[in-house]
């Protein structure tokens, strides 16, 4: 039986400052077809650390080895990973508000369970539901599409922008101001990033407060997520700009990001149970072509570890809700 290894040059970021560094450090993983996220979850595992935000993997190979008769593939005295599956979504309901202004959606029956019956053989029955609605509702991506003619439409965006995406969250909820500034990104690796704001903004949805004096990215800091080349940005609140009548409609952090290419997701909800670094996002639209903005189903995966005693120990732990971790809470 072969015992499956992963070789690897990794920084373990430590919550608080510092960092552990390893380079050819050799780790016992459970499969060959193990994930970076497993492997992270894995070495900080293996390290016995605990107060991590996060794991940068600068190189790493998976290989086996012939393992010793009866010898498992598999860490010794502990049990496989998990990952937690983050909801990320509002619920989409008939006839809600999710932006003002723009009518709510109207779900209704195309076929019903009762007007099936003739068209099937007895005791088979079925229904088909329709709905009516705006590319604005509930939890949605903006494609470049939205704000540009000729941009890429829905059906146009690849899957590496849109799945399982390494996130960053960067939390300024609490902190007393609305608007997300460059100085809150400028420390955090974001190349290849989800980067999700959580603002807090969430925490009015579905009253009248929220579309007032929304929380919003600024424009210097929409400039330095383009420049440091990240994937997706997401900010859990009713629009990625200021709405306010002193922006006088303008909308720089969508005709920048938009313009790079970068989509965006706005109305997410639940950001306070992901931790600053450590987690997968995704967030994918149907692909429809000539279409700009799209519901999506948000979620986030954070993988984690839990030996047999059951105590839930290294691995990705959620942050408490209002208390900030790190570099990226600060």
């Amino acid at each position: 039986m072969l015992q499956y290894r992963a070789e690897l040059d990794a920084a373990v970021i430590l919550t608080g400052g510092g960092s552990v560094r390893a380079q050819g450090l050799k780790i016992d993983v459970p499969h060959a077809d193990v994930t970076q996220a497993e492997i992270s979850a894995l070495l900080v595992a293996a390290l016995g650390l605990r107060h991590v935000e996060g794991v940068e993997l600068t190189a790493c190979r998976v290989f086996g080895e012939p393992g010793q008769s009866g010898e498992q593939a598999q860490p010794t005295g502990r049990s496989a990973i998990r990952l937690e599956l983050v909801e990320l979504s509002h619920v989409i309901a008939d006839g809600m508000t999710t932006y003002p202004g723009l009518p709510g959606p109207v779900i209704s029956p195309h076929l019903t369970w009762a007007d099936s019956r003739t068209r099937y053989a007895e005791g088979t029955e079925f229904s088909m539901d329709r709905i009516d609605m705006v590319g604005q509702t509930g939890t949605y991506l903006d494609s470049p599409r939205h704000r540009y003619v000729g941009g890429t439409d829905l059906a146009g965006l690849p899957l590496g922008r849109l799945a399982d995406l390494p996130a960053a969250v960067v939390r300024t909820a609490g902190a007393g101001r609305r608007a997300v500034e460059a100085a809150d990104l400028e420390p955090l690796t974001l190349a290849g990033h989800a980067v999700l704001l959580h603002t807090g903004g969430d925490r009015h949805w579905g009253t009248p407060s929220y579309a007032e004096n929304n929380p919003y990215l600024t424009a210097d800091a929409a400039k330095l997520l383009v420049e440091r080349g990240v994937a997706l940005v997401g900010i859990d609140a009713v629009n990625i700009d200021d709405m306010s009548a002193e922006s006088a409609g303008e909308r720089p952090a969508h005709s920048i990001l938009l313009a790079a290419g970068i989509p965006i997701v706005e109305h997410l909800t639940g950001l306070e149970q992901l931790p600053p670094t450590g987690a997968r996002f995704t967030a994918t639209p149907p692909r429809i072509e000539g279409f700009g903005t799209f519901p999506v189903r948000a979620f986030a995966s954070i993988p984690w570890f839990e030996p047999h005693d059951h105590t839930r120990s290294a691995g990705w732990l959620p942050t408490s809700p209002g208390r900030p971790s790190g570099p990226a809470g600060q």
